[in-house]
């Protein structure tokens, strides 16, 4: 009896992010280079599905299950995850094929616990009615992290900061599906042209009104298609190209890219300074910056200089040297979280809370590169006080020379971008 591939792949793609902590969008995109998928659609919805909802399906697994959660081994656990997530939100799957594709699975997997798998998905269509869910009212922070699915200090960090009801908003918006956002490089192309072409393949495109060269698309296979092949376009989410709208560097200005791989926003101001001028991108890992090449290559730009270097380090060579920087830090991510689901599971930890210091040692470092009259930009992909207001507010007690221009905060379903955090500050 032929196991179908696609559940097979989504099983190993799940069971190596539980076993390494490997990235979900790395494993899929290199799954589907390397194996002959019927959907690779499919796989991607069931591996992001599982992702978002785990919390939650473990909830509902703890009560279909007679005896302690607990000594589920690690492969029945992801077989179940995936059997429940199918019945629970795949309207697309036949009740009928969700349990026996995953009770075929079984056999191959971990044979002779395919009559227990069984029992417990087909427990699920009995007893769906009859589970119960933390209390709204009494325990508010349960509540939110077992419906929406996330570790209880999130939802406890966005109910203290935020309220409980923005919260609830952003965790519902945090497992939506995203769409797929592209910019038009100008380099190579024009905005009508790219629409012409890939209307021609089969996608919608529609217009994003903050961003001119930023486009919404629907349909599958961007990456295949000529017009990405040719470097006419590159993928880019929304909130994250406005920052270097906010940056707004200009042909033949010195920018600087402190945090810069893989490298989107860094070839993104290339592509508006008209490859005129000069980018210095630096990173901690040279391995990325690679990637930042190799696409700088696809683009058609030349005028970016890598480095890898610690960014709390101070380059004396780039002492008031740059018309514009940009500190897009590392940070916890929260904002991310409908396409990197497996942080939702990521537990409060020491590394966690010394973000801060370093995105401020970060910040504190790049300043010394702007030029007097100069421009930074400070940003993040998350959603936390304490990694974006605090960090501003207490590098510009500590320095004087810099005044804010523009500070926004964009929370997940605010926009069809991304949750983020910019803030344009000038040196005096």
């Amino acid at each position: 009896m032929r196991v179908d591939m696609d559940r097979k792949t989504a099983y190993d793609i799940l069971k190596d992010i539980d076993e390494t902590g490997a990235y979900s969008n790395l494993k899929l995109n290199r799954c589907e280079e390397a194996r002959q998928l019927k959907s690779p659609a499919f796989v991607r919805e069931l591996v992001y599905g599982v992702l978002r909802w785990q919390l939650q399906l473990d909830y509902i697994l703890k009560q279909l299950l007679d005896r302690p959660e607990s000594r589920l081994k690690r492969r029945e656990r992801i077989l179940l995850r995936m059997g429940l997530y199918q019945l629970r939100y795949m309207d697309s799957v036949p009740e009928y094929a969700a349990v026996n594709e995953t009770m075929r699975l079984s056999k191959e997997l971990c044979r002779g616990r395919e009559g227990f798998i069984n029992g417990v998905l087909r427990a699920y269509g009995r007893k769906e009615a009859q589970i119960l869910w933390p209390d709204r009212n009494q325990s508010p922070v349960e509540y939110l992290s077992i419906v929406h699915s996330c570790e209880p200090w999130i939802a406890q960090m966005w109910c203290s900061q935020y309220g409980f009801a923005q919260a609830e908003r952003m965790l519902a918006a945090s497992n939506r599906t995203p769409q797929l956002c592209i910019r038009a490089n100008g380099l190579k192309t024009t905005a009508q042209a790219l629409c012409d072409s890939l209307s021609a393949d089969g996608f919608t495109l529609s217009e994003i009104a903050s961003v001119p060269e930023g486009f919404r698309v629907r349909g599958s296979g961007l990456t295949k298609t000529e017009a990405y092949r040719n470097g006419w376009c590159s993928i880019q989410d929304e909130s994250s190209m406005l920052a270097v709208c906010a940056l707004n560097p200009q042909p033949g200005q010195t920018v600087i890219d402190v945090c810069a791989a893989p490298g989107g926003k860094t070839l993104f101001a290339a592509e508006r300074m008209k490859n005129q001028g000069r980018i210095v991108a630096g990173d901690l890992y040279p391995a990325r910056l690679s990637l930042l090449q190799q696409q700088a290559l696809r683009l058609g730009v030349s005028i970016v200089e890598c480095c890898a270097w610690d960014a709390t380090q101070e380059k004396e060579a780039l002492r008031q040297s740059a018309d514009c920087v940009l500190v897009d830090a590392p940070c916890s991510g929260l904002g991310v979280l409908r396409r990197k689901p497996e942080i939702k599971y990521k537990r409060e930890s020491q590394e966690l809370r010394q973000l801060p210091q370093i995105q401020f040692d970060i910040l504190r470092t790049s300043a010394l590169y702007v030029k007097p009259g100069g421009t930074m930009v400070y940003s993040t992909c998350t959603v936390n006080r304490e990694e974006n207001q605090e960090v501003v507010r207490r590098f510009l007690e500590s320095c004087g020379e810099f005044q804010t221009v523009q500070e926004k905060q964009i929370f997940p379903g605010d926009q069809e971008g991304d949750g983020f955090y910019i803030c344009k500050m000038k040196r005096k």
